[in-house]
């Protein structure tokens, strides 16, 4: 998952990261280092709040841009 790519170049801490979508920054470090998979609704919230596709988010494309 590129999550910590993203948040990085957004210029984001974990814990600020995690305030904003209502998580802990134990949650968001073990997204981070795939020592946990977040739920469907994590997925949805995490990419809305980035304005990224699922599957970008998940490394199934390098195209971040959401497709309707």
């Amino acid at each position: 998952m590129r999550l910590k790519e993203i948040r990085k170049s957004r210029h984001l801490t974990q814990l600020k990261l995690a305030m904003e979508l209502n998580m802990s920054q134990n949650t968001i470090s073990r997204y981070e280092n795939n020592e946990r998979d977040p739920g469907i609704a994590e997925l949805i919230l995490i990419a809305d709040y980035f304005n990224i596709s699922i599957d970008y988010l998940l490394e199934r494309t390098d195209n971040p841009k959401i497709n309707y």
